[in-house]
């Protein structure tokens, strides 16, 4: 018998099919690079925070240092003498995007032990000659990144 030709069978949708098959891995492929990269810019949110916490608190901390004494111990100063205490809501900065970055702010300031009675301490001239003032001046920042809360803080001590 003279060689016969043999029927193909068609085999059609199977380009369909490797079109879904494709369509299906690269969008799996796609979906982990995704929770990939929102794994990585994670972290660098929290840092910015934090970068933007400290120099909030580096603000506190010129402020402490560039008032007058008689500023700071005037009945109206920021840093209010120990126990009180003042909050206040403060915009420590801007994430990118322009989501603001808010904050609580409490003062407070504390005489040192040395100091004369009308001072707030116990000294006398025996154990403060100089007659020294000396205060902390307390500035605690808190604040949340990711539903935890933080705590961060500053101290000024001032002498005359």
């Amino acid at each position: 018998m003279p060689f016969a030709p043999r029927r193909r069978k068609s085999r059609r949708g199977s380009v369909l099919l490797e079109a879904v098959y494709a369509m299906t891995f690269l969008a799996g492929l796609a979906l982990v690079l995704l929770k990939l990269s929102i794994n990585v810019t994670a972290p660098r949110q929290w840092t910015l925070q934090q970068t933007v916490s400290d120099a909030y608190l580096t603000y506190e901390k010129a402020w402490a240092q560039r008032l007058s004494f008689a500023d700071l111990l005037a009945a109206d100063s920021p840093w209010p003498e120990y126990p009180a205490k003042s909050e206040v809501e403060v915009e420590m900065g801007r994430l990118p995007g322009g989501t603001p970055i808010q904050g609580t702010v409490v003062r407070t300031r504390v005489p040192d032990p040395n100091n004369y009675p009308a001072d707030g301490g116990t000294g006398t001239t025996t154990t403060n000659p100089a007659g020294m003032k000396v205060f902390r001046f307390q500035s605690l920042l808190t604040y949340e990144v990711g539903g935890r809360s933080y705590v961060k803080s500053r101290t000024v001590v001032r002498s005359q």
